[in-house]
């Protein structure tokens, strides 16, 4: 099993989490957390048997990923 980082936003009519590291778009949603991370796997294996196991070839790959804030005068 290969793990992925996985970014999940919640917004005001449900999530979504996309992984960090492939090559492509992938996106999954749902309606709570756990069903946005679910949908997410089943993109990333989708996006997988599409496109072949090489989209996983992050290079540089991702080796922690952190959330933060930015002030912006606008």
């Amino acid at each position: 099993m290969t793990q992925f980082k996985v970014i999940v936003e919640k917004h005001p009519d449900g999530y979504v989490a996309y992984p960090l590291g492939i090559k492509g778009v992938v996106v999954g949603e749902g309606d709570t957390y756990d069903a946005a991370l679910a949908d997410v796997a089943s993109a990333i294996r989708f996006h997988v048997e599409t496109f072949g196991a090489d989209m996983l070839n992050a290079d540089p790959p991702v080796l922690e990923a952190f959330v933060a804030e930015a002030g912006v005068a606008i």
